[in-house]
């Protein structure tokens, strides 16, 4: 797949295919699974997924690792596994490893930085919602308070923690085949601003209104039990803090939904824009491939908010 040489230990040259457009992304987050090879998995899923949520391909990738040097001392086989994880991930997508970097750090990261394909003529943007279209999600909600409980080592926190790596570790390779497959316009991944804040950014790019069914989300178990109990984490309470001045609701209001919707996701599904009539063969498709595709709202002409919940 990757026509090219190697210059250095840092820098590959490849040729792009004639008629192909680069799409460039990187990623790179703590870990939220507590085995190196799980997290390996996952932090590469996450930083592929920019590119499928655009309708493209992973091509290339380059490795960051960031690692305590006492670590590295004295349990190097965590980074070892960190990186059989991901490498995994990439031969898997059709991705080639070219190379990357490592620094020294007092706290474990990992990500990457990705080179994909798309066709520029088919591509999927934050700005291509359509008044009428359907919001078709891919993947269930919760791993930001699931991670949360994993960490605090609340009750059910290994089968939560199993959640994550079945779930987080998930490419979202089907989800971008869609969207070439059956011409979507538009598309995200929902990460950290969660299912709420990519759907208000995405209604605010193409200058329409979101409405999302609160009660139609996707859910893992152990979730709300865990938002009832006040595990959420931070960056999901700001999530929910800045988009309240930009949300409608119009159902009652529920804290512990609330705290889901703009709950801050790792490696979470794709939001996919289908027109209504495409709506049961993209979702035949998808779950063919074995992911999710549940109807969570639809998409307005704009109104006096981004985004009405009902």
């Amino acid at each position: 797949m990757l026509a090219g040489r190697s210059c250095n230990e840092d820098a590959v040259v490849v040729r792009v295919p004639a008629g192909r457009a680069l799409v460039q992304t990187v990623d790179i987050l703590a870990p939220v699974v507590n085995d190196g090879y799980s997290f390996g998995r996952i932090a590469a899923c996450n930083a592929l997924s920019d590119v499928y949520a655009m309708g493209g391909e992973p091509w290339s990738a380059m490795t960051i690792a960031c690692f305590p040097e006492d670590l590295a001392e004295n349990r190097p086989e965590v980074l070892q596994d960190i990186m059989r994880g991901s490498l995994e991930t990439m031969i898997e997508a059709g991705c080639v490893s070219a190379g990357g970097h490592t620094v020294r750090d007092a706290d474990m990261k990992f990500g990457l930085a990705v080179t994909g394909l798309v066709d520029p003529d088919h591509i999927a943007a934050n700005s291509g919602l359509r008044p009428g279209q359907r919001l078709l999600l891919t993947k269930p909600l919760g791993t930001g308070i699931l991670s949360t409980g994993v960490k605090a080592h609340w009750e059910g926190a290994d089968e939560a923690e199993e959640l994550i790596r079945r779930w987080a570790g998930r490419l979202n390779r089907a989800g971008g085949q869609a969207i070439s497959l059956f011409g979507l316009s538009a598309a995200t991944d929902i990460t950290g601003f969660g299912l709420g804040g990519h759907a208000m950014e995405m209604a605010r790019a193409s200058k329409v209104t979101v409405c999302l069914d609160i009660h139609s989300l996707p859910i893992m178990d152990h979730v709300l039990d865990y938002a009832s109990d006040g595990l959420v984490p931070g960056g999901s309470i700001n999530n929910k803090l800045y988009a309240s001045c930009r949300v409608r609701w119009h159902t009652e209001k529920d804290d512990d939904l609330e705290n889901v919707l703009f709950d801050a996701q790792t490696s979470g599904g794709l939001l996919l824009a289908v027109e209504p009539e495409k709506v049961a063969d993209v979702a035949a498709f998808l779950e063919e491939a074995g992911d999710l595709a549940r109807e969570v709202g639809h998409v307005l002409p704009m109104g006096e908010a981004p985004l009405y919940i009902i």
